[in-house]
């Protein structure tokens, strides 16, 4: 049987699930209930769309264990989180339908002192690899990935189409980095010299862990000295800005058009939620929660979500947004009142 095809009891052996109703069907791919075709499995992640599953044209469906009947026909693997459980054969179906080759094109530009280990590192056609760069094996080069000198990479990291990674970046293991992204570009400093803005020299670098993934076009910027530091675990999303200096510690999310201004610290499991920013010089502590649209002006230590410009507990910031929604209303009371005191005054 080819890797493009699984039977029921080969899937429910790749999540560790338990196979509750067979299916004799075999497998080749993954789709929604609503559009998934008989050889395409699914998954029953949210009791919503049960109405779909009882329609499904899939002959597999994995979903939770309190699932104890299914329509005819309908193979069921039960699992305690279908969604974290479908995502491992989502994994398996991508990766053998894009297995790529471990081969160095002829096409890529590589300096002679850059250490490749032979055969075991894919490097596509346009990419450029610098003066003493080092790659780990198991990793894949795409077209038009710049590695510039003294780059560093880990095993098994992929670098997507039209990445660059400026001089001295240095990156961990089973990292991912998603098309059109800059990691080590200069960081925005500049002095204020007789009215003009005369730039300081942005001489640091950039590290990224282990099984840290970086989404589309994200910038983040190299130290002024020292090092930018992405820790092991964190996920950033499109589009995000992380200034030089900053630190990122383990197993945050950054989401999309957030930004970091320099110097800031965070600590373990924090989020900041999309088109939001922070100051410059913050600490912001563990377990800390931006959400979207917000401004964190000063640092942070307690657990907890934070809301608003500036940035305040979330339940303060309800309390504020409804008192201002009730403006109006206050205001037309004003009104109401003035013109009664008008009355007696004029009686």
């Amino acid at each position: 049987m080819s890797n493009h095809t699984l039977s029921a009891q080969e899937i429910a052996n790749l999540i560790g699930g338990d196979l509750f109703i067979s299916s004799s069907q075999n497998f080749t791919g993954i789709n929604s209930l609503s559009e998934a075709l008989a050889h395409e499995v699914s998954f029953l992640g949210n009791e919503k769309y049960y109405k779909d599953f009882l329609s499904t044209k899939s002959r597999l469906v994995i979903a939770p264990s309190l699932l104890k009947e299914a329509p005819e026909g309908i193979g069921v693997i039960h699992v305690e989180n279908p969604t974290l459980a479908f995502s491992k054969v989502i994994n398996h179906f991508a990766e053998a339908q894009n297995a790529i080759e471990f081969n160095i094109s002829d096409h890529a530009c590589i300096s002679p002192s850059a250490r490749i280990p032979n055969g075991q590192v894919a490097i596509m056609a346009g990419a450029i690899i610098g003066e003493n760069v080092a790659i780990g094996k198991g990793c894949i080069i795409h077209a038009g990935a710049v590695l510039s000198n003294n780059v560093k990479l880990g095993e098994d990291t992929v670098i997507y189409q039209n990445v660059v990674l400026r001089e001295d970046t240095v990156i961990g293991s089973n990292v991912r980095i998603q098309p059109g992204t800059v990691i080590g570009s200069d960081g925005f400093g500049y002095e204020d010299v007789e009215g003009r803005h005369v730039k300081i020299p942005q001489i640091g670098s950039v590290i990224i862990e282990d099984d840290v993934e970086i989404g589309a076009n994200c910038t983040i910027d190299r130290a002024r000295f020292g090092k930018t530091i992405i820790q092991q675990g964190t996920k950033i999303d499109n589009l995000v800005q992380v200034a030089h200096n900053v630190k990122i510690g383990r197993h945050n999310l950054l989401v999309a058009q957030c930004g970091i201004s320099g110097s800031t610290e965070t600590e373990e499991h924090v989020i900041i939620g999309p088109q939001s920013g922070t100051a410059g010089h913050l600490k912001i502590g563990k377990g800390v929660v931006i959400a979207g649209q917000s401004g964190l002006a000063k640092s942070q230590d307690e657990p907890g979500y934070y809301q608003g410009s500036p940035a305040r507990p979330i339940n303060d910031s309800r309390k504020s947004k409804a008192l201002v929604n009730r403006l109006p209303k206050l205001l037309e009371r004003i009104k109401s009142l003035e013109a009664k005191v008008k009355t007696l005054e004029e009686d």
